[in-house]
């Protein structure tokens, strides 16, 4: 049986849970998934404008600037995955530890990660049936919850605005 909290227990962990910080976060995580159901953890990639994240197949499976690179918090995820393990089922390329919040990140916010400038999107980052089936039905409804997707629970969209290099353990910080 796969880990699995209810809505109740997500709310008080999180309720108990100290903050990410708001303006200078880290790199945890590096997901490359290069075919459906697939996914790599990588020590380090290369991100461009044209391409998103080197070898992901982001451009097969939609190609649109808004949805090219996803990140999510590390301690939404590690709640969900009770194992870094399974951080990566979460399908995002980018786990960090930073505040992402709509508060904190506006649309248009940039980000310094490793070499990498980053741009947050309007486009909003939804929990699909895939999510659900992976994490369970009160973990979906806990990250889509007004709160939720005030706090960006499920993660963010960004774009690639200047090409280069990120490794786990790079800081992340707005500019």
């Amino acid at each position: 049986m796969a880990y699995r909290l209810t809505y109740d227990e997500l709310e008080a962990r999180w309720r108990d849970a100290s903050p990410s910080p708001t303006d200078d976060g880290a790199v945890e995580l590096i997901v490359r998934r290069p075919v459906p159901e697939e996914r790599e953890e990588l020590q380090r990639a290369n991100f461009s404008a044209e391409a998103g994240l080197e070898g992901d197949d982001w451009l097969r499976r939609s190609g649109d600037p808004d949805a090219q690179i996803t990140l999510m918090n590390s301690r939404v995820v590690h709640l969900l995955a009770g194992d870094k393990a399974r951080w990566a089922e979460a399908g995002d390329q980018l786990f960090v530890d930073l505040e992402l919040s709509e508060d904190n990140l506006p649309p248009g916010t940039r980000l310094q990660i490793g070499s990498v400038l980053m741009e947050v999107s309007p486009l909003p980052h939804t929990g699909c049936n895939k999510f659900a089936r992976r994490f369970g039905v009160p973990a979906r409804k806990w990250v889509m919850s007004d709160e939720g997707k005030r706090a960006r629970r499920r993660g963010m969209y960004t774009r690639v605005v200047q090409d280069g290099e990120i490794a786990v353990g790079d800081r992340i910080r707005k500019v």
